[in-house]
């Protein structure tokens, strides 16, 4: 794998056995002096030096060729050569630390691949080179995390929209993006960014959240869980809204798990987020314009594609703009079933919000003909919140029930009622059926789905 050797696996294996690090290191007295902990200027400067050499020495365009330990012996035999060049001292654990965080730059994202496999982790917020953020338990805390510099964390940036087939640069000083788990990814750079880059992170649970563990977790009690699988199975078209970092992705993650394996669903997002768990999926991303302009694919062409290619239900991951009107088309000429998030501060808000989507496409459509548009399409409306201690719950779960005096008509079916705080500002709540039996039962029941009367009742 280094340049001047063959590229045959075999003389890469050979290569990766010319270097037995550990006799090197076996009389070396432990020595933290390069510990992050008591210089972490001396030990980036140490571990970005090694990583140009590696950068030299390796060809890179077999990495994907080699087994990761092959890889690992190599760049162990590099670290190790390097640093008895220069007479510094590394104890086996700083030797193993060293040679583990420049596998990362090589193979992962460098300093983020720790966090990333922190499965406590749900959001990683770099503000800038020196200063990174995690939240852990809906709680932002400081990371000890640093990239080396500015160009140090436009490289890691670059790596991960590059493999998207995205760009960012001056023309276009940010994007949106995802790992190769899903998880959401946005970066802004300079000029925009007037401090230097900042690149958030919205990480993909390693284990989904399913209706199941909803319930375990309190955010919506057990007969509310049976009601939204009803609505899913009777092929209700529904809407998810809430705030920024609510759960709406999650939500529709955990809904969807309950569509008939034998459907087919169409899925399209600005970035590919959403995980189905069935076989007859079609995803579809959109694509942002190319250096000079052109190229744009958006939401609203994919969801008009969709209409073609024989979907039973389509899931858009979120209604930002003018393809709310083409969704709302495809709920009212029988794609029944659909889904969608929207971002909201309540159910009444919502609708609002996509009056005003549909109005963006330019055309002067009545007011009143939009709101009939919303009636007919749209069945079940979930409000989501993140509440002060971090949590992340639902709030309501309303039912649309038609039109009356030119207003879009909403009745609550569930909602959580909050009954204080605790003293470590833990809120306490009960998430509770107001007792009106929905309209949408005698479509459920139609359907062959009957809902005891007890599933709209606290007894």
């Amino acid at each position: 794998m280094f340049k001047d050797f063959p590229a045959s696996e075999p003389a890469l294996k050979e290569a990766a056995n010319i270097v037995d690090f550990r006799a090197d290191f076996a009389d070396v007295k432990p020595d933290y002096s390069l510990s992050p902990s008591a210089d972490q200027g001396k030990w980036l400067e140490l571990k970005s030096r090694l990583h140009q050499r590696i950068l030299d020495q390796l060809n890179l365009a077999l990495i994907d060729q080699v087994e990761r330990s092959d890889l690992r012996r190599e760049v162990a035999g590099l670290v190790a050569q390097e640093i008895k060049e220069e007479g510094t001292q590394l104890g086996a654990e700083r030797f193993k630390k060293i040679v583990d965080e420049l596998i990362d730059e090589v193979l992962g994202l460098g300093p983020l691949e720790p966090l990333l496999a922190d499965t406590t982790v749900s959001d990683i917020l770099v503000n800038g080179f020196d200063s990174v953020y995690v939240e852990r338990a809906g709680i932002l805390e400081k990371s000890a995390v640093r990239f080396s510099d500015e160009r140090h964390l436009l490289r890691i940036i670059d790596k991960i929209v590059s493999r998207v087939g995205r760009r960012i640069d001056e023309s276009q000083p940010w994007v949106d993006a995802r790992l190769e788990d899903g998880s959401r990814v946005n970066a802004i750079i300079r000029p925009c960014a007037i401090d230097g880059p900042s690149l958030s992170i919205r990480k993909f649970a390693a284990r989904p959240l399913t209706i199941d563990r909803l319930v375990e977790h309190d955010a919506l009690s057990d007969k509310a869980a049976r009601f939204l699988q009803a609505a899913v199975e009777a092929r209700m078209n529904i809407l998810i809204s809430g705030g920024t970092g609510s759960g709406k992705t999650t939500m529709l993650n955990a809904m969807s798990s309950f569509i008939d394996q034998r459907q087919r669903v169409v899925t399209i997002e600005d970035a590919a987020e959403l995980q189905l768990q069935q076989d007859h999926v079609v995803r579809l991303e959109t694509r942002p314009p190319n250096s000079e302009g052109a190229g744009a694919i958006s939401q609203r062409d994919l969801v008009r594609n969709a209409l073609r290619m024989r979907p039973d239900r389509i899931v858009i991951g979120e209604v930002r703009g003018s393809e709310a009107f083409d969704m709302l088309q495809a709920m009212n000429t029988g794609h029944d079933g659909s889904m969608t998030t929207i971002h909201a501060n309540t159910a009444r808000d919502a609708m609002g919000r996509l009056e005003q989507m549909v109005a963006m496409i330019g055309a002067d459509f009545p007011l009143s003909a939009i709101r009939s548009q919303v009636a007919a399409g749209i069945q079940i409306v979930l409000q989501l919140s993140r509440l002060s201690d971090g949590r992340r719950r639902i709030m309501s779960i309303s039912e649309i029930t038609g039109m009356e005096s030119n207003v879009v008509q909403l009745q609550d079916i569930y909602t959580f009622k909050k009954a204080g705080r605790g003293e470590d500002g833990t809120v306490f709540g009960e998430f509770l059926a107001t007792g009106i039996r929905p309209r949408c039962a005698e479509v459920m029941g139609a359907a062959g789905i009957d809902l005891p009367i007890d599933t709209f009742t606290n007894g």
